[in-house]
């Protein structure tokens, strides 16, 4: 099976087949407070916005992969995803959960029959790049340690080879948008974010109690980009890739009460999972 199929089914199946389950063990009033910061009344409206764009991704995935055109529409994504939210709302809850998991299920089965070339497909590859696996970091509401894993080992592992392989005009306007003078100095940044989070899970493992120190942003950044100022390019993706692969391990060890951890679990998302969807 190709990695990147694979990767789809991993997604529907760890990732969105355990996410009812992960929201449920939140405190009630931390769960709601989640839900409405990401522009939603309830979970279950949430949800609905996810299974729309299954239902909206699927039959396109499927005529594409056939060899069958499709209309190529342009998608309002608040008119849709409002419209998704108010198709459901007069569902009774159940009947909802369980529509829900017959669109998750049904998804998983047609890809797992899709043939293996259709995965190489652009539009493919794209629709279920942002309906699976971009949704999941978008509406995360509870980190688990299949996303973490994931994000390291092919998000962050492409980091460098994505940004290398764009023509220099690209590169030079993405760098202008992210504020930032050379790539290098985006890496430098990353590493430094990336040691700062390694310190607390360390501190939080020597002391149960521990409470990480206040940064100025700023000045924090300001200094890592100093610190590698005079290395070369080469030397930076050396050592962002040293860091990540050192990164990888110590996520690898994190336990299962690690991730329940709010201090950990807060800083494994701003470092890791929301970084690289700034960056």
């Amino acid at each position: 099976m190709s990695t990147f199929k694979q990767r789809v089914i991993d997604y529907l199946e760890k990732e969105w087949g355990t996410c009812v389950q992960r929201f449920n063990s939140l405190p009630t009033d931390e769960g709601m407070k989640r839900v409405n910061d990401m522009g939603y009344e309830s979970f279950r409206d949430l949800l609905a916005h996810i299974v729309a764009w299954w239902e909206e991704a699927m039959p396109i995935v499927s005529a594409t992969a056939e060899g069958r055109e499709t209309e190529r529409r342009k998608y309002d994504f608040d008119v849709f995803n409002a419209e998704a939210v108010a198709k459901y709302k007069a569902w009774e809850g159940e009947r909802f959960m369980s529509h829900f998991e017959e669109v998750r299920l049904k998804t998983v089965a047609d890809l797992r029959s899709m043939n293996e070339a259709a995965f190489e497909n652009r539009r493919i590859k794209n629709w279920l790049q942002g309906v699976v696996v971009n949704h999941a970091r978008g509406h995360l509401f509870v980190v688990s340690r299949f996303l973490m894993e994931d994000v390291m080992e092919y998000e962050w592992a492409g980091y460098i080879s994505s940004f290398t392989s764009m023509p220099p005009e690209r590169q030079a306007g993405w760098l202008k948008k992210q504020g930032f003078a050379r790539f290098q100095d985006i890496l430098a940044h990353i590493i430094g974010w990336w040691e700062q989070g390694l310190q607390v899970i360390s501190g939080v493992w020597s002391d149960p109690g521990f409470q990480p120190d206040d940064i100025d942003t700023d000045k924090f950044n300001a200094e890592l980009v100093e610190r590698y100022s005079s290395w070369s390019e080469a030397d930076v993706f050396a050592e962002f890739e040293k860091s990540r692969r050192s990164a990888f391990e110590i996520i690898k060890k994190l336990s299962d009460d690690d991730y329940k951890n709010p201090i950990i679990a807060g800083w494994l998302v701003a470092d890791f999972i929301e970084h690289f969807d700034e960056h």
